[in-house]
């Protein structure tokens, strides 16, 4: 059966857009730049061609292409530029002029292909229908790059969803989309305006709740992470709220010589993912 597409996504050969003043490249430069726009619309942008190679058919809206990146896969002996191009064909694409392929990406050197997909939908209780699942919490993260880079860590390690406070920053953020590097494809996650009261349901399921903590006198490498498991990590200045750490089951210990006094949020959330992932691999 033929793939049903948009009818947005359809290229029909024989068109350029060259204007950054078409209405449609004006409604991606606004998605790029804010968050409110992208999520009235349900939307968010990833780019460059390992975005595009990785992104699940089903959530391409819009696909748009700069006429020197289609030259190239289409010449190309590549076989990943070679699948690339296939895929183009097969779920549609714009063409760009370079100028307006400048204007709506979100990089000072664009790679030439941009995609507008649909956003997935999450819920909590399928992240714990799995045994034993392996959690990660975030409380007021601000950096987009932390936050991509603990998505990306985070599906190295197998965590089965990562659930964000609502001050959380924009996952859909365009430099967190790029520091995921895919992961935000395959890693589930939400956000939730009652923080507390998600933490008082993983207790309820007997998930332990672990805080990466400046208080913390158990180290990490010496828990048990092998039943369900959920760490809380705090925001990049000031770390947890006392209400939020209070929840914890325990504080945990990361071990620091010299004189740093904290680890940066991403590394503090891959040591702890990953030493989840070598007791559950032993």
């Amino acid at each position: 059966m033929p793939l049903k597409l948009p009818s947005c996504c359809l290229y029909k050969g024989g068109f350029m857009i060259s204007s950054v003043s078409n209405g449609r490249i004006k409604q991606v430069v606004q998605w790029q730049s804010k968050a409110k726009e992208r999520k009235k619309s349900g939307i968010f942008i990833a780019e460059g061609i390992r975005m595009y190679q990785e992104a699940p058919l089903q959530w391409i809206l819009e696909t748009y292409v700069s006429t020197q990146e289609l030259e190239r896969l289409r010449k190309s002996e590549d076989e990943r530029a070679r699948a690339a191009w296939q895929k183009l064909v097969q779920t549609g694409y714009e063409e760009v002029s370079g100028e307006v392929f400048a204007k709506i990406s979100d990089t000072s050197t664009p790679q030439g292909i941009l995609c507008v997909m649909k956003r997935p939908e999450y819920v909590l209780e399928n992240m714990l229908k799995k045994e034993n699942p392996l959690l990660l919490i975030l409380e007021d993260l601000q950096d987009p790059g932390n936050l991509g880079t603990i998505l990306r860590t985070g599906e190295g390690a197998g965590v089965d969803g990562v659930i964000m406070s609502r001050e959380t920053v924009d996952i859909y953020n365009p430099k967190t989309i790029r520091a995921t590097m895919g992961s935000i494809y395959r890693v589930p996650h939400i956000y939730t305006e009652d923080l507390g009261g998600v933490l008082d349901a993983l207790r309820e399921r007997q998930i332990c709740v672990y805080a990466a903590h400046l208080a913390g006198k158990t180290y990490y490498s010496d828990m048990d992470f092998r039943t369900g498991t959920a760490f809380l990590i705090g925001n990049e200045g000031n770390g947890l709220k006392q209400e939020t750490a209070e929840r914890a089951a325990c504080y945990l210990k990361i071990p620091m010589e010299g004189q740093v006094e904290s680890l940066n949020a991403a590394i503090s959330a891959g040591l702890l993912v990953y030493e989840a992932h070598r007791q559950r691999h032993i």
